[in-house]
């Protein structure tokens, strides 16, 4: 399912936009952001890790984080001419006594039209 960022930027996971096709390649591109959970975020989560359920605080962390880079790579396509992205994916990495998260959104930015 191809979702709209930015206004107008079409961004799927599949190498192909349905009912469109490819005219030009802009290369790679990328949206990275870092976040970190404050003090009593962290000490919140502890005691909820140790009752066990859902840690909300991170999960509402980790969504917004999600938006921002991908509103990131949407920017850097948009800059670089592109009208879409294809190939898109998520990498996160934690940053373990920071309480750090790091979100990485990558893919190819295109331009395409309508079939």
């Amino acid at each position: 399912m191809a979702r709209r960022y930015r206004g107008h930027m079409l961004i799927v996971t599949t190498n192909d936009v349905p009912g469109h096709r490819i005219t030009a390649v802009q290369g790679e591109v990328f949206g990275l952001t870092v976040r970190s959970r404050h003090i009593g975020s962290n000490i919140g989560a502890s005691f909820k890790a140790l009752a066990g359920g859902e840690l909300k605080g991170i999960t509402e962390l980790l969504h917004e984080t999600r938006t921002e880079a991908l509103n990131r790579l949407a920017a850097e396509a948009q800059q670089r001419g592109g009208n879409a992205v294809v190939a898109f994916r998520f990498e996160t990495n934690d940053y373990g006594d920071t309480g750090g998260v790091e979100v990485c959104a990558y893919g190819t930015s295109v331009t395409v039209e309508q079939a």
